[in-house]
């Protein structure tokens, strides 16, 4: 009896298992999920595509952000990865057709920081993110506003509210949370040399309005409601 007693305390103070990162995401993450490279090639392939592409998961997202957004994953870009297969025709426009969305898998918290731990080894393209010289500093959220909307035509793609903007990219009222500085500035400047296929257009952004739209992001970032 004694020896049972042993034995189950011993169980007992024995640590958990640390989860295994890299075994969740080749079993439950790369039917869905580039994680090795290369970027789609083709619009076949990028058409294919059912979420993004992690490969350089390392050089984009923020660790913190990860570990949340994996046990709490909520929609990034409302129409999905590729719009063109969630969307239906509406009274008005276009709209949503939520139902062809499929919600992401929750992780407990152990799994949630190990895949996140392991997502940030995946840096595909740490010569882009090495180019990219972030100035600390502020900016007018109006300018950035106008400059983002009206001379640039972003808010066509992209939502800086939760209900205001485009529905074919990703929300850019979360990015500064979500994101990389370096990454944000680098994706701005040239997004085929990270996608080549992506339908974001290459705007030609000087480096000046590349910063004044970093520091927009992160003004938009921490108003009430958009710090998630």
């Amino acid at each position: 009896m004694k020896k049972l007693i042993v034995i189950a305390l011993a169980c007992l103070a024995a640590p958990a298992l640390a989860a295994d990162g890299a075994a969740i995401l080749k079993k439950d993450c790369e039917s869905c999920h580039n994680l090795t490279g290369p970027a789609p090639q083709t619009l076949k392939e990028l058409w294919a595509i059912k979420g993004p592409n992690l490969a350089y998961a390392g050089n984009k997202y923020r660790k913190e952000w990860l570990v949340g957004w994996l046990q709490q994953p909520r929609q990034i870009r409302p129409a999905g990865e590729f719009y063109a297969k969630h969307i239906k025709t509406g009274e008005k426009h276009d709209v949503v057709d939520e139902s062809t969305i499929k919600p992401h898998m929750a992780l407990p918290a152990p799994d949630a920081a190990a895949v996140a731990a392991e997502l940030m080894k995946l840096k595909q393209h740490d010569d882009l993110i090495a180019k990219e010289k972030i100035e600390p500093g502020t900016g007018s959220k109006m300018m950035g506003e106008m400059m983002f909307d009206k001379f640039l035509g972003c808010s066509a793609c992209h939502r800086i509210e939760p209900d205001f903007g485009g529905l074919s990219g990703p929300e850019v009222y979360t990015a500064a949370k979500r994101l990389q500085p370096e990454f944000i500035a680098s994706f701005i400047r040239n997004p085929q040399v990270w996608e080549p296929k992506t339908w974001m257009p290459n705007k030609h952004v000087s480096d000046a309005n590349i910063q004044k739209l970093g520091y927009y992001f992160e003004a938009i970032a921490t108003e009430n409601g958009n710090a998630k």
